[in-house]
């Protein structure tokens, strides 16, 4: 018999990391402005905070660009996924 898991929430995991990213930006003292010289455009980065979908090559991005790993960024966020 076939398990069921209930549906994964990917909007919960995006806004989540949306403002993961947020908070990790503000604790740092920078404003949407300055990630601009970090290679990211204002739109786009108002979009990432937002919670808009982003790639997995955009995450790395913005670790690198928020100078932490990647692994801060994303702990604790899984978006309704079973536990191992």
């Amino acid at each position: 018999m076939a398990q069921s898991h209930p549906a994964l929430d990917m909007d919960g995991v995006f806004r989540a990391l949306g403002n993961r990213i947020r908070s990790i930006r503000l604790d740092r003292g920078w404003k949407q402005e300055d990630m601009q010289a970090r290679g990211f455009s204002l739109r786009h980065w108002q979009f990432i905070e937002e919670g808009r979908p982003i790639t997995v090559r955009t995450l790395i991005r913005i670790a690198v660009a928020l100078e932490v790993p990647l692994e801060r960024i994303v702990a604790g966020i899984n978006g309704g996924m079973p536990k191992p």
